[in-house]
C-alpha cells in the first residue's frame, strides 16, 4: 500500500488567543513589563581601518546626516519614531516629531 493512499489531512481546531492565535482582542498586559532597549542614531560614518587607527583626542569623525536632520529612534533594532535633541534639567532627552505607525512597526518586524 502506498503511504501518500493511507495518509489523511490533519484537522485543528480554529486558532483562539487561549490557544495562541492572534485575535485583535490581545491582551498586552503580559508583555508590558518587558524591557527593550531603545537607541538614537545621530547618524552614521564609513571610514577605513587605517582612518579609524588614527583618530585621537580632538578628532573629528563626518557623519552622512547634515546638521538639523531628526535622529533616528530605534527599539530593539527597529526604527520607531525620529525626534530632535531636547535638554531637560541639565539631561539630554528627544522630542518625537514623527512616529511610525503600529501597523508599519509590525510590517516591519517580519
Amino acid at each position: 500500500m502506498n503511504n501518500q493512499d493511507s495518509a489523511a489531512r490533519a484537522a485543528f481546531d480554529p486558532l483562539t488567543a487561549e490557544t495562541g492565535g492572534l485575535t485583535s482582542d490581545l491582551n498586552l498586559d503580559v508583555i508590558l513589563d518587558v524591557p527593550v532597549t531603545l537607541s538614537l542614531e545621530v547618524g552614521r560614518a564609513r571610514i577605513p581601518i587605517r582612518n579609524l587607527l588614527q583618530l585621537n583626542q580632538g578628532s573629528v569623525v563626518e557623519l552622512e546626516r547634515a546638521a538639523g536632520e531628526p535622529l533616528d529612534l530605534y527599539v530593539n533594532g527597529t526604527l520607531i519614531a525620529q525626534g530632535e535633541v531636547v535638554v531637560v534639567n541639565d539631561r539630554f532627552g528627544v522630542r518625537l516629531t514623527d512616529v511610525v505607525s503600529p501597523a508599519e512597526r509590525i510590517k516591519r518586524l517580519r
